[in-house]
């Protein structure tokens, strides 16, 4: 029995856009045929035959850099992510000694670790581009998502959530096998890093020092983690590391307010006590306001009051404070 779908679900199934689907029928890569009212059909089998023959159509995509210098499909079942950075390197003639490159891989080894151990997934697609403007690479997975993963084992009401335990550092969903430092750090280290999942896109620019949270649209289930560095880049990750260690411990750590909500404005006690969670792991937080338009008194209360008293061996540095949020967080501290 024939089972017919619309473009829009072929795209959804196949994590492309409408207009590429388009185009793949015209050009009669994908089976398709008119209804008697004009509109473009597709039979399910004919996709899923389609889907078949493309080996990373079940991984989900991020916008493109180019063509890829080096590509490859693994599967993760026992899969050694130090000898597929050998191999990878060793391919590209890639300079072991730079900083650059050695910063990439331990971006690389992390986040191809976390695709194998937390992913629940049993394929990645990586993807690395080596030329003179942009030294980067991509690990794609076939799993159930790592905001999902996260909201799931935390009970976080949603993806939201997740991307600010991200942010914070110390968050595994494995603790008794792993820290939960290697996105935190990852993050921090290369220029650009992008992690897509389950709906949504979380996006560290440490060059212009900002970070963004945007819906995006997947198409399947997963998770994306890109990361860029310019090839003549100096700093070290001897440098990263000092930034937020401290006698050899990572104590220290710098939440973005602003991943909290998908806006500008936190008012609440809850929002306060979601911020804080797990913080208390660290002797300094600096809790960066960049972005915030303004907070309640309530939220305000709960961070620099109620928590700081509970947590007299952690010290909370805000920073990056516009006029509104200054004024209230000044007005809210404890003998203002």
């Amino acid at each position: 029995m024939s089972r017919l779908m619309r473009i829009g679900d072929v795209a959804d199934l196949m994590g492309l856009s409408v207009s590429r689907v388009r185009q793949l029928a015209n050009e009669g890569a994908i089976p398709s045929r008119r209804t008697e009212g004009g509109h473009r059909v597709f039979d399910l089998g004919d996709v899923e035959d389609v889907l078949a023959l493309t080996a990373d159509s079940r991984f989900p995509r991020l916008d493109p850099l180019g063509p890829a210098q080096w590509s490859r499909v693994v599967e993760l079942a026992g899969l050694a992510e130090h000898l597929v950075w050998r191999e990878t390197a060793g391919d590209l003639g890639l300079d072991v000694a730079s900083p650059a490159v050695h910063v990439v891989e331990y971006a690389f080894g992390e986040m191809l670790n976390n695709a194998i151990e937390h992913s629940e997934g049993t394929a990645a697609r990586i993807r690395v581009w080596s030329n003179e403007g942009v030294l980067a690479f991509e690990v794609a997975d076939d799993g159930i998502g790592v905001f999902e993963k996260l909201r799931s084992a935390f009970g976080l009401p949603d993806s939201l959530s997740a991307i600010q335990e991200l942010s914070k550092g110390k968050r595994t969903t494995d603790p008794v096998n792993h820290t939960g430092q290697g996105v935190f750090f990852t993050s921090k280290a290369v220029d650009r890093f992008s992690l897509a999942a389950n709906g949504w896109m979380w996006v560290v620019d440490n060059v212009v020092g900002d970070q963004t949270v945007e819906e995006v649209r997947m198409g399947r289930p997963g998770t994306t983690v890109r990361c860029e560095i310019a090839p003549g880049r100096k700093r070290s990750m001897s440098e990263v590391f000092a930034e937020y260690t401290e006698d050899f411990e990572f104590a220290r750590s710098a939440p973005t307010v602003k991943l909290l909500s998908y806006g500008a404005r936190l008012v609440s006690r809850s929002e306060a006590k979601r911020l804080l969670e797990g913080l208390s792991q660290f002797t300094e937080v600096r809790l960066d306001f960049e972005g915030v338009e303004s907070v309640g008194q309530g939220f305000v209360d709960e961070v620099f009051r109620v928590w700081a008293s509970n947590n007299p061996g952690t010290r909370l540095v805000p920073a990056n404070m516009g006029q509104a949020v200054r004024f209230m967080v000044e007005r809210g501290l404890p003998g203002a």
